[in-house]
């Protein structure tokens, strides 16, 4: 392997609400190596970082990478790689993360909100690859959004991120988050166990826990306990996404994080109640696809941010 070929690589490392990856890449988004890590929310940033340090050495021992891209899980200084706060996990709060990671490794290092990182990989490696703008929408732990035109990332004034989780849904500060998260999913899966525990939902729940997971199984089995709790969160978020779609006019809406597991009885729901609130001219609206990285889009993201800023 040439001296060029190594310089070709690059670290990609995801920072979420509840998982934690630390990837070695090449330029056309393709992972080579990985550590992957489950978040300790108690441990706060701290322990995120301590696993991130433990993790390093290793990987840039074996892949010589070129620079680090980052996808942090909240409002980011995308300029600096400072970290303005998280949403989920404590410790954040003005963290000079670029810095750190730069004198632990002497890489450059660019660091973005993951939602945008999410966005940039699934616009050139994944579901939105050829359309263009493409907007993504993530529902995992948090909801989050990101927005590429022209193949390159959209930032408004700072800290400039797509944060659709945070529209309200009404004046009495309900959010998107409220309602589409995978937390607030789990909850809802939680209640409805308790308040129908008859359901085929329940049954299932019973053999492991009551969370988003369960929905899948319960809603093979047609259960429409199941089927009334995905509803509501997908037509919750389509009403979002209506707004986002008479500002940006996207071509295509992927949709990505824990919740897109659901596959397509999830797209399916958006994509039937998107229309309804969407402004004649622009109907029937954009497409509405599943992330074609599945949980790779942040790593692969991180990958081309390393290649776009380099």
């Amino acid at each position: 392997m040439t001296r060029q070929t190594v310089r070709m690589h690059f670290l990609a490392i995801e920072i979420g609400g509840t998982k934690l990856q630390v990837c070695a890449g090449t330029a056309d988004g393709r992972i080579v190596g990985r550590a992957r890590f489950a978040v300790d929310r108690a441990a706060g940033g701290e322990g995120i970082r301590a696993q991130i340090a433990a993790a390093l050495p290793e990987l840039i021992a074996k892949w010589n990478p070129s620079a680090i891209g980052v996808g942090y899980g909240g409002p980011v200084d995308w300029k600096t790689g400072r970290i303005k706060c998280s949403h989920h996990i404590e410790g954040w709060n003005d963290f000079p993360l670029g810095d750190w990671l730069r004198e632990h490794t002497s890489l450059p290092v660019f660091v973005d909100n993951d939602a945008n990182v999410a966005a940039l990989g699934e616009a050139l490696h994944g579901a939105g690859r050829g359309a263009n703008p493409v907007f993504w929408v993530n529902a995992g732990s948090g909801v989050g959004g990101g927005l590429v035109v022209n193949g390159q990332l959209y930032h408004g004034a700072m800290p400039g991120e797509m944060e659709i989780g945070h529209v309200r849904l009404e004046r009495d500060g309900t959010i998107v988050e409220h309602h589409c998260s995978g937390w607030a999913v789990d909850r809802a899966v939680h209640a409805a166990v308790e308040k129908e525990p008859q359901s085929v939902l329940a049954q299932i729940a019973a053999k492991s826990k009551p969370n988003a997971r369960c929905l899948t199984p319960a809603l093979t089995a047609g259960c429409p306990v199941a089927d009334r709790i995905l509803t509501h969160a997908a037509e919750e978020l389509a009403f979002a996404l209506s707004h986002v779609v008479q500002l940006l006019h996207p071509e295509v809406i992927v949709v990505g994080g824990g919740l897109s597991l659901l596959g397509e009885p999830l797209c399916t729901r958006l994509a039937t109640a998107l229309p309804r609130w969407v402004m004649e001219a622009f109907a029937p609206g954009p497409r509405v696809a599943l992330a074609g990285l599945g949980e790779d889009a942040v790593p692969v993201g991180a990958l081309a941010l390393c290649r776009a800023s380099s």
